[in-house]
């Protein structure tokens, strides 16, 4: 037990003190989100909007994201990432504040999609400060704990948010979402050295490399936009096969949730660190993540016991313990080749496509063709992202 525990502690160890500050502005950040899994109940309750119009808005969400990603990563090599952070912090908490102003569809529309312009700055410019503040032998460890930092703030922000609408109604999640960005911005400003970052940020690499120029990195992002296509099922269809063919109750699948968040607490970080100390190739760890994401789905048909819900859990939960962090890290090990922002918001904005593309596609699989087949086709989609990694493996 001593040895577990120590190996436990260990794991957190050399992690610079600017990763640790990054991880706090993080979890700020990600908890201070609050409003956004409230959002299609706020737009339906309380501006009485119809189900079609929440999801024209939730698009100008996903093609926001699309385009934040992009332009950080332009302003993250331009003008550095920290910059870029602080920027971003501080803008989007003022937008947020006033959002709750806006009450037409247009302009819910626009205003959705500006803040997540403004927001999602952040992201690529996080990756290229983290590559910076990293020693090369704990940049997978660095992103893990990062990935600590938003599990926990995802965890927390929801319940945060749900007091505050009860206490204080929609209005007050919003001025308390966007001061918590401003004040994340501002705690930025003062624990992260600016002299150092504009340092690192200035580092002039010969003969850079453009990201979209690099093929083999191409092949990543496709591989990387298929699995997480399938991997956030666990967001929409998911929690619907468990509370529909499965007739769980909506305590059961918080459990199942809540189990995900703790595996991922408890194991994660020292898994990490066992893996790394294996020095395996990052991309054939990847490939085994996404074997784990695809066995998910694909033991959900074997047998309508309910046990098997939680086999499926725990396979897409090792699944992602060992994909993102390894995604993450082949990505800022390759932008070493040249232009960082470029390849960090090329890697953001392949979730940003997944999130646009995989709920509308799982929903209406479901809708067409019910759960079995949906698994079966996102299992497959699955396969053919081990497929790509694969022969990124043969060639890297």
């Amino acid at each position: 037990m001593k040895q577990l525990t120590s190996f436990y502690i260990n794991s957190f160890k050399d992690l610079s003190k600017e990763v640790w500050w990054l991880a706090l502005v993080t979890l700020i950040n990600r908890a201070g989100t609050m409003v956004i899994p409230f959002l299609s109940l706020y737009l339906t309750e309380s501006l009485s909007y119809s189900l079609s119009d929440v999801g024209w808005i939730m698009s100008s969400f996903g093609v926001g994201s699309v385009v934040g990603s992009w332009i950080g990563g332009k302003m993250a090599d331009k003008i550095g990432a920290y910059k870029t952070m602080v920027f971003s912090l501080i803008l989007s908490g003022f937008i947020f504040i006033g959002l709750q102003y806006i009450t037409t569809f247009i302009e819910f529309c626009i205003g959705v999609f500006v803040l997540m312009v403004v927001a999602d700055m952040f992201r690529p410019a996080l990756f290229v400060a983290l590559k910076a503040y990293s020693k090369p032998q704990n940049k997978t460890r660095s992103v893990t704990l990062i990935r600590l930092a938003i599990n926990l703030g995802f965890s927390a922000g929801p319940a945060i948010g749900g007091l505050i609408i009860v206490k204080l109604g929609y209005g007050g999640l919003f001025w308390i979402d966007g001061i918590s960005c401003i004040i994340a911005g501002f705690l930025l400003m003062n624990v992260l050295n600016p002299k150092r970052a504009i340092a690192i940020d200035e580092t002039i690499v010969e003969h850079p490399k453009s990201a979209y120029t690099d093929k083999k990195y191409w092949l990543f992002i496709g591989a990387t936009i298929l699995f997480a296509i399938g991997f956030l099922q666990f967001f929409s269809t998911i929690p619907l096969y468990y509370k529909g063919p499965n007739q769980l109750s909506e305590l059961e699948i918080g459990l199942l949730f809540a189990g995900n968040g703790f595996l991922i607490f408890l194991f994660e970080m020292p898994l990490i660190k066992w893996l790394e100390d294996a020095k395996k190739s990052a991309v054939l760890l990847i490939l085994i993540g996404v074997i784990f994401i695809a066995l998910s789905f694909l033991v959900m048909n074997l047998t309508d016991w309910v046990g098997i819900l939680i086999i499926s859990m725990l396979l897409i939960t090792i699944g992602e313990m060992i994909a993102f962090p390894f995604s993450n890290s082949f990505a800022m090990e390759r932008a070493n080749r040249g232009k960082q922002g470029e390849y960090m918001a090329l890697y953001s904005i392949a979730f940003s496509i997944a999130h646009i593309f995989s709920h509308n596609l799982g929903l209406h699989l479901v809708e067409d063709y019910g759960f079995a087949v949906s698994w079966y086709f996102f299992a497959g989609l699955s396969l053919l992202s081990v497929f790509f990694l694969f022969l990124l493996h043969k060639t890297k």
